[in-house]
């Protein structure tokens, strides 16, 4: 293509160069920034006066001066000495250098003089005037350090005084426990008078036998499984007492109650004496000893076996044997008694009985128990109310889940519940051969290897499966060890006194005592030779 010439061709556009054309931009933009930042610092002049205004409030509230707020202010350094002096007043005490706390203290009162005399005639302090407080107290500081009052010895001896106040409460911890268990295994002179009179009163009074055998009479309400039959196994005289006087006062058929009491040998007398002596508005009480069950001995029951055996004996009654660790509420020999066992084999007990409510001798009744008979137990062999409200009643405290045994058959989150109250079908218990049961386990720990203590973890294992929740009112526990609630009491229809404050000894809790006392009279003739009041 042929190119035009320079006649034909168009004219070129004149353009503005760049530079300028960034130059002009660059201008209006420092234009715009110099006139936003005028009106910013016109606004925030009195930002910064109101701010300065609210700080010299503060620093006035707290009678903060500018001398203290300064780095080099003797008024701070006086007042950061007497703070550590304080300190070190108190580690002086602990360590009964009391002389050198004297004058730690004395030297303090030196320097607070001194900031007050400034303070007051509101002037800051001066060096001159504050130079031998100062140098006073850095003298003491510095013989505090060499006393070893510095903190990495002060922490230093303050661990080692914690782990020998650790040391010390666990001591005294278990002395304490160690003197309440021996409290709590006390006879009251009181009870035991009781006992003694009531033994010569049975054999010198054929009146009372008299009684007796006139109630005797009365075999068949013994057996009648349309009355209402409660058993008691004890020696204490005075609780079986309150057991049977607040059932039989809150009873609204008291002639329908049959109370069945085990006792021994030792007390068999006395008792028999007391219920002669006394009615209990129209309840029918019939007395026992377990001495008088034919079949009960070592052949059959293992817990008599086990008290053949000398190892049981040296760590029961003895104190020795086993790894001496052990506590002493797992070494009493109550736990081997056996009216403490007696409540597995209540159908051996009382083999005419279809369905029994078994107490213990530290309850107290309040409500009409008549109901209990009633409850369906949904072929289960006991009706307890549970325990597990907290982690601690549950299974695995009670019984050792190292042992195979115990881990292989048992849910250890398992639900556990109290003996105290406790319904028993007596007809499924037989069906079942609960006592069979319990025989298996029991010969199973005759080296204490699956539980430790008492009548409950084998109870446990032998109703395990086998047991019925009962309404928690039925049963209310822990007023003989720990405060319940006052609402829970009200309506209690058993308040059961667990634990070694029991409300007959002096170390009865004693705002729980009253609901005790009430059913016990003070005014019989008996009660007042024995001073009790």
């Amino acid at each position: 293509m042929r190119r035009r010439g320079p006649d034909f061709r168009r004219p070129v556009r004149r353009r503005i160069s760049n530079v300028v054309w960034w130059t002009l931009c660059g201008i209006v933009v420092l234009f715009f920034i110099f006139v936003l930042s005028k009106e910013s610092q016109i606004e925030s002049r009195p930002t910064i006066a109101r701010r300065s205004e609210r700080l010299d409030k503060i620093t006035e509230g707290l009678n903060i001066t500018d001398e203290m707020l300064n780095a080099d202010s003797v008024t701070r350094q006086l007042t950061d000495q007497i703070s550590l002096a304080k300190a070190f007043v108190v580690i002086a005490k602990e360590s009964n250098n009391l002389q050198f706390a004297w004058e730690l203290s004395a030297q303090i009162r030196n320097s607070q003089a001194v900031l007050s005399n400034a303070a007051t005639r509101r002037t800051p302090l001066s060096t001159r005037e504050s130079e031998t407080a100062i140098r006073d107290m850095a003298l003491l500081l510095f013989q505090a350090q060499q006393l070893h009052y510095d903190s990495a010895t002060m922490i230093m001896r303050l661990k080692a005084k914690i782990q020998a106040l650790e040391e010390q409460m666990s001591s005294v911890s278990e002395k304490s426990s160690k003197y309440g268990q021996i409290a709590a295994e006390e006879v009251p002179k009181s009870l035991y008078c009781l006992g003694v009179r009531l033994t010569t009163e049975w054999f010198g009074n054929l009146n009372l036998q008299r009684k007796l055998k006139e109630r005797k009479q009365m075999e068949a309400t013994l057996k009648d499984n349309s009355l209402n039959h409660f058993c008691v196994f004890s020696d204490n005289i005075l609780a079986t007492s309150v057991v049977v006087n607040s059932t039989a006062l809150n009873s609204k058929n008291p002639e329908k109650v049959v109370f069945h009491l085990v006792t021994d040998e030792i007390n068999y007398a006395a008792m028999k004496a007391w219920f002669a002596i006394n009615s209990f508005r129209g309840v029918t009480v019939v007395v026992q000893k377990f001495e008088d069950f034919k079949w009960l001995n070592a052949s059959y029951v293992p817990v008599l076996k086990q008290l053949q055996d000398s190892e049981t004996q040296s760590y029961y009654f003895s104190g020795s044997g086993g790894d001496g660790r052990t506590p002493i509420k797992f070494r009493n020999p109550k736990y081997l008694s056996m009216l403490n066992h007696l409540r597995f084999y209540i159908p051996e007990v009382f083999p005419a009985l279809k369905k029994v409510v078994f107490l213990d001798d530290d309850v107290v009744v309040q409500k009409d128990l008549s109901a209990l008979f009633s409850i369906d137990l949904n072929s289960n062999v006991n009706g307890a109310v549970e325990t597990c409200m907290e982690t601690f009643h549950r299974y695995h405290k009670y019984l050792n889940y190292s042992h195979p045994l115990i881990r292989t058959h048992f849910d250890p989150d398992a639900c556990g519940w109290a003996f105290g109250m406790n319904v028993f079908d007596l007809v499924e218990w037989r069906k079942r051969n609960v006592t069979g049961i319990y025989h298996y386990w029991q010969e199973k720990n005759v080296d204490r290897t699956l539980w430790k203590l008492g009548t409950l973890p084998p109870g446990l294992l032998t109703f395990y499966g086998l047991t019925e929740p009962l309404n928690p009112s039925w049963h209310v526990l822990g007023l003989g060890y720990t405060n319940v609630d006052s609402q829970l009491i009200e309506k209690g229809a058993v308040l059961h006194f667990n634990g070694n404050s029991k409300p007959w000894l002096k170390i009865g809790m004693e705002k729980y005592k009253p609901l005790w006392e009430k059913y016990v009279d003070y005014t019989h003739p008996l009660m007042q030779q024995c001073n009790f009041h």
